[in-house]
């Protein structure tokens, strides 16, 4: 009777062994783990660059956009850049040059989007029929596909003699036109009021 269930054991035993050294087996060729994971990009900077610089050409080759910075530090999860004094310059024949600056700024990927930070600041030079202006800000988004600097921020704007303050601005390189927006004061001089900015309505 005893040697009975003993023989009857061996095969339960056997296969409980194989299964135990098939498992030992698989678990001694797995890798260790997250290796082969792919890679989970963070927020760190994975390149650096000083007195950074590059331009977008029109279809004549002639340059349409300028950015430059004194210091631009990339970061690899997102591709956006951090700018140390930035400054972003539009070209357009037969327009004045219009510049756009801050102490620090940011860029994404693709340079379609400027960040301005910090005593931002517009130029637009004087010529083709407008007498000089500019904008002072907080901040100042450049969205370069569309030609328009932008800001929710307060704004101070200095167009020839006139003076104006507004909660926040939009003005389009393409058509020139300035939309103040939000608490708008100032005074515009009989001069310039030809060329007001305009405010929505």
């Amino acid at each position: 009777m005893n040697q009975f269930k003993l023989t009857s054991l061996v095969p339960v035993v056997a296969m409980a062994a194989l299964a135990g050294i098939t498992w030992w087996l698989l678990q001694a060729t797995l890798p260790p783990p997250n290796e082969g994971a792919p890679h989970k990009k963070v927020h760190t900077p994975d390149y650096f660059a000083d007195t950074f610089s590059v331009s977008e050409l029109d279809q004549s080759g002639a340059t349409q956009y300028r950015l430059t910075a004194t210091h631009m530090v990339h970061y690899e999860d997102d591709e956006d850049s951090d700018l140390t004094k930035p400054a972003i310059r539009a070209f357009q024949p037969g327009k004045p040059i219009v510049t756009a600056t801050g102490d620090r700024g940011t860029v994404n990927g693709d340079a379609s989007i400027v960040n301005l930070y910090d005593n931002a600041r517009i130029l637009r030079a004087a010529g083709y029929g407008d007498p000089a202006m500019q904008a002072d800000s907080e901040h100042f988004r450049v969205l370069v596909n569309d030609d328009v600097i932008e800001t929710e921020k307060p704004v101070k704007l200095q167009r020839g003699p006139s003076v104006m303050t507004a909660s926040g601005m939009n003005y389009n390189n393409v058509t020139r036109v300035m939309q103040l927006f939000g608490n708008v004061r100032g005074a515009i001089a009989a001069s310039d009021s030809a060329g007001s900015p305009r405010q929505p309505g």
